[in-house]
């Protein structure tokens, strides 16, 4: 097996085998590191790259407004109006091709995600001390 495929077989099924949680801090990894490269593309006036790293962005912040249940966290409301928010700026910054608009978005996320994935990792002791208690 060559290493390109071996690298899609380990993220697949660490994708399959996640938690929950870590499927969440996952996404947010990956906006982030959108958003990084959609910077530095802009950055070189690569429009294509920054582009294509913007619109997955999106999708991954549909994906996240999507996944909100409304119904069992009173958080949910005001966090899916963070996402609509973040949404209009992520396609703003794409028309406009401006990095320092992405930065802003950026600067949005990192404190959501480094809070989910503190949120997690705290769920996960909890849990992990449940099961020995």
């Amino acid at each position: 097996m060559n290493n390109p495929s071996m690298r899609a077989r380990y993220m697949a099924d660490a994708v399959t085998t996640a938690s929950p949680g870590k499927l969440l801090v996952m996404l947010y990894d990956r906006l982030v590191l959108d958003l990084v490269k959609a910077e530095e593309a802009l950055g070189r006036a690569d429009r294509e790259t920054a582009s294509a790293q913007l619109q997955h962005a999106q999708e991954i912040v549909i994906e996240l407004r999507s996944s909100l249940r409304m119904d069992v966290w009173e958080g949910a409301k005001g966090l899916s109006e963070l996402y609509g928010f973040l949404l209009t700026q992520l396609i703003q910054a794409n028309v406009r091709r401006d990095a320092a608009q992405v930065v802003s978005c950026r600067a949005l996320v990192e404190p959501l995600r480094d809070a989910w994935r503190t949120a997690v990792a705290e769920a996960g002791t909890v849990g992990a001390a449940a099961r020995v208690a």
